[in-house]
């Protein structure tokens, strides 16, 4: 397991093990700092020098997972859609929610991991009648080693371990620790190490167990944002002003107002089945309040430019980005 190098001093070039970033939960909406957690993973092992971070995978849970404040699984996916068209390396995967039921986080690891690894071992000619699922990070088949998928959370999920009968069983939790690995992001000022030392499980597998001090704390939460917009106060600045404008105009998480922000509203059209601007009908049309999987596309205009992205997913739950890339086109208006 290896990727290149530079030595910065030697001129010498040495490999490094190639690990990629999958964070699991509702966001409900996805915040900021759900993002933040990737860069600052992806800053430790890169000063670090331990490993190359390939890429980083949202992956939203299934509807069926019943949590407060959850709204559909198509609403999620098309806010991390637009929450990360400015990421170059942090991708979203539907493949959860495209589930008919709800999955596991084991699940959703080996799912990945299995797709991104069997992915460098095929041939590339599978590629032609295939449909690359978005959330691969790019450049994978410039080296033929394996990729390990390691979850990255919050010092809150390491504790949950402990907490009985929320997780499967002892099991469970091994497989998970062991045959991944755990990205924790902790606060400053937590004690981490001694949970894992208080944990013969933990500490069995703490050599997986890698810990990051978060130097920069954000307390910003999806549970203090949906509270927010439920009383019609701004959400400025805790929000992607696309995210923001796509929660106004679907009326999400009980939207009393229509300007969250302070903004002018952006015109914002949700357009299905490939609609363009031009020859969809007067009327907003809204994803399908069915559930997950339905073809979409996100048309944004704001601050004199046009935004729009493809949001777009096959009948076997894989959203096509790298064949059918997102398309982000700003032009004046």
């Amino acid at each position: 397991m290896s990727v290149l190098i530079e030595d910065e001093q030697m001129n010498n070039k040495r490999l490094l093990p190639r690990i990629a970033l999958i964070a699991c939960g509702s966001f409900s909406p996805p915040t900021p700092m759900h993002f933040r957690m990737f860069e600052i993973a992806r800053d430790y092992f890169t000063s670090q020098g331990s490993h190359h971070v390939v890429g980083g995978i949202v992956s939203p849970t299934h509807d069926s997972y019943q949590k407060k404040g959850l709204v559909g699984g198509t609403y999620r996916f098309a806010m991390l859609k637009l929450a990360l068209q400015s990421s170059t390396w942090i991708r979203a995967s539907d493949w959860e929610i495209q589930q008919p039921e709800w999955s596991r986080t084991l699940s959703v690891l080996q799912y990945h991991q299995n797709y991104m690894n069997n992915y460098v071992n095929s041939p590339i000619e599978n590629e032609i009648n295939g449909t690359i699922p978005g959330w691969l990070p790019p450049g994978l088949r410039e080296r033929q080693d394996a990729v390990q998928l390691k979850l990255l959370c919050g010092a809150d999920l390491l504790e949950s371990f402990a907490v009985p009968g929320l997780w499967a069983d002892k099991m469970y939790i091994e497989d998970i620790v062991g045959n991944h690995g755990l990205v924790v992001i902790t606060r400053y000022g937590s004690s981490p190490e001694k949970f894992i030392f208080e944990s013969d499980l933990l500490t069995k597998y703490q050599k997986n167990i890698t810990l990051i001090t978060n130097w920069v704390p954000n307390e910003v939460s999806s549970t203090m944002i949906r509270r927010l917009i439920s009383r019609g106060q701004s959400v400025k600045y805790l929000l992607d002003d696309r995210v923001i404008d796509y929660i106004q105009m679907q009326g999400l998480f009980n939207c009393k107002t229509f300007n969250l922000d302070n903004r002018k509203p952006s015109s914002m059209n949700v357009f299905c089945c490939g609609e363009s601007e031009v020859n969809a009908p007067a009327k907003k049309l809204l994803p399908s309040r069915n559930g997950p999987g339905q073809v979409v596309q996100v048309v944004t205009s704001e601050r004199g430019k046009k935004f729009t992205t493809d949001i777009q997913r096959t009948s076997s739950g894989m959203d096509e980005s790298d064949a059918k890339k997102i398309k982000t086109d700003a032009v004046n208006v």
